[in-house]
């Protein structure tokens, strides 16, 4: 939040370009992106063959490339690119070009803060990452599922640690794969791994393992839970006691294990996304109650309205509210707290709560014109393009950001604008 009260925060509509600035001076150019401030407008520009740059508020910057994806800002307002100069590719930053060069690059990842900024890189064919221009030690033959701690201070991998040619059906069943933080693999291997989650300290890893063809199970720190089940998703720490959480399927039904113990019972259709709020006293997850019909189930209650889609589930920081995707007949719509709002769209975007949990923002589409929308009430300008609107620290103003008549606009709305 420190980071947030320094940008302006006085409510009015600014001005700050016009997307299309810079195409007279280029052959073409990508969709752009925003600042987490709203201050700056970035899009890759082709300016010749094989001669790519980056046009900022209008300007384009001196540094090209051969090629350029990937373009992000930071949560700290820094602007990222995957690069590539000499058939070599790397990471840039603010300009700066890191000093270490890759095979290949991608899957760009940033700390909660974004102080650190991690990649995944292949160097002569073999895989590993990067993070702030500091190559791991060991790469592997196989890597995937890349994963940045919180604080950006590890990051992991899912690796494949034995060798396994074409079709070894045998090596296979052995185990081949584990994860990798730091490049320092666990000890145990497992026939395959998922999606490996670090803890809020960024000292822990959990991950879905399938032991054998038919047993899967979670394994912390490299080490498994001794249950095993028919079935696991992506699991979750609790963000007080440290226990690892994860849906389950036992018996033809989906429940909620902690540290391998039932704690919600196997009673769903399906169920996954776990998510906690800031203190661990709130669990909730997607559910699917009877066959076809999705929901979201808190602290083992689901609610009753259901959808033949429900995704981008989101908890409040106190735990109050909860919130979620959920689509109809080919519309989408938002539900909190068990509550559809009015509006149905074409598509619609995660959740943002503020700060103390009271308001939640989203954006939605609807008939090519994208909408802000708090609390159910969208805000009276619609706009060409928009991107996630933000809350000030005190949660007392939104900030919005969208493209009107060919134009990149920064608005600070009150609440009550809605």
């Amino acid at each position: 939040m420190k980071g947030k009260r320094s940008w302006d925060w006085e409510p009015g509509k600014r001005q700050i370009q016009e997307v299309g600035s810079c195409s007279s001076e280029v052959v073409w150019m990508e969709e752009p992106v925003v600042s987490p401030d709203g201050e700056r407008l970035a899009a890759v520009v082709n300016l010749e063959d094989a001669v790519f740059g980056l046009c900022v508020n209008g300007t384009i910057l001196e540094e090209t490339f051969e090629k350029i994806w990937g373009l992000r800002f930071s949560p700290d307002g820094r602007l990222a690119a995957l690069v590539s100069r000499d058939m070599e590719w790397t990471v840039a930053v603010d300009g700066q070009v890191w000093e270490t060069t890759f095979g290949f690059v991608w899957n760009l990842k940033f700390s909660g803060s974004g102080a650190r900024i991690g990649v995944a890189v292949q160097q002569d064919m073999r895989y590993g990452m990067a993070v702030d221009d500091h190559t791991w030690s060991e790469f592997f033959d196989n890597a995937g599922d890349f994963a940045l701690s919180p604080d950006g201070g590890h990051a992991a991998a899912v690796v494949q640690v034995a060798p396994m040619g074409s079709a070894d059906i045998e090596a296979f069943q052995k185990g081949c794969f584990s994860v990798a933080v730091d490049a320092r693999a666990w000890e145990n291997t497992f026939v395959n791994v998922w999606t490996p989650v670090f803890d809020a300290t960024g000292e822990h890893v959990a991950a879905q393992v399938r032991r054998s063809l038919y047993d899967y199970t979670i394994a912390v720190d490299g080490v498994p839970w001794d249950q095993e089940f028919a079935g696991v998703w992506e699991p979750a720490f609790h963000p007080e006691t440290g226990a690892v959480v994860s849906p389950v399927r036992s018996q033809g039904k989906w429940g909620m294990a902690e540290n391998g113990l039932m704690i919600w019972p196997a009673r769903y259709g399906q169920l996954w996304r776990p998510a906690f709020d800031e203190s661990g006293s709130v669990l909730a997850a997607i559910a699917a109650p009877s066959y076809g019909r999705f929901t979201v189930a808190v602290n083992d209650r689901p609610w009753q309205t259901t959808f033949s889609v429900v995704t981008d589930l989101a908890v409040s920081p106190d735990g109050r509210h909860v919130g979620a995707l959920g689509k109809e007949d080919g519309a989408w719509s938002v539900i909190v707290d068990d509550r559809p709002w009015p509006g149905r769209y074409e598509r619609a975007y995660p959740l943002t709560f503020s700060p103390d949990g009271a308001h939640v923002a989203t954006r939605a589409e609807r008939n090519g014109r994208f909408a802000i929308v708090l609390d159910g009430k969208e805000y009276p300008e619609a706009f060409e393009r928009a991107w996630d609107p933000v809350f000030s620290p005190e949660g007392d103003r939104v900030l919005l950001r969208g493209v009107q008549e060919g134009v990149y606009h920064r608005i600070v709305a009150e609440l009550k604008s809605f």
